[in-house]
């Protein structure tokens, strides 16, 4: 009996330090620091959440800029559903959704040369960034339907270009949603004068 009481009491000590007074500490050290990223890095406009920096969005609007193709296919860019499509470079139903894809784009007043990162799905179908080059190669379109000269369409882009983290992981990028945030504000800016 006195073994059962003590390991209860080791429990119980044990239970409220990291079940109750660890995730407090952490949780509570999280939002004075790293507020955004606890919270989701939700970006908001006029106190509403219109996306987040972390997952990508599909926009279909020929005056912004299109994200990268989500490998969620019945919902795009559900989290619930995230992952690669796990498709080869030779499997034919891969093959098939890149040739429709360059199809879209083609059909949607898009020249040149396509990047693969707007044919093609990130390893989790969630990311909400594209290569600068992506980003570049759609501002034909979007000065076409927009009105912005393409050089401040660049302008734009190079502001927004997100360089390697630490000079030497991953690439660099550019952010759609807040790319595309800053692309209304500027059409906005056009509208006025």
């Amino acid at each position: 009996m006195k073994n059962l009481k003590s390991g209860l009491i080791v429990f119980a000590f044990l239970f409220i330090i990291t079940g109750v007074v660890y995730p407090l500490i952490v949780t509570g050290i999280g939002q004075l620091v790293f507020k955004s990223q606890v919270n989701g890095s939700l970006i908001y406009i006029e106190n509403k959440p219109v996306g987040s920096k972390l997952i990508g969005q599909p926009f279909q609007n020929p005056g912004l800029f299109w994200s990268r193709p989500s490998s969620t296919d019945d919902f795009p860019y559900n989290a619930l559903s995230s992952g690669g499509s796990n498709l080869g470079p030779t499997n034919q139903i891969l093959v098939k959704r890149v040739e429709e894809r360059i199809a879209y784009l083609r059909k949607n007043d898009f020249k040149g040369q396509i990047p693969s990162s707007l044919v093609l799905g990130s390893g989790s179908g969630l990311d909400p960034d594209i290569t600068p080059q992506a980003a570049y190669s759609q501002i034909p379109r979007i000065s076409m339907y927009t009105h912005i000269p393409q050089n401040v369409l660049k302008s734009l882009v190079s502001k927004h270009i997100k360089k390697r983290q630490l000079g030497f992981l991953g690439h660099d990028r550019v952010n759609v949603l807040e790319l595309n945030l800053a692309l209304i504000k500027m059409e906005k800016d056009y509208a006025g004068k």
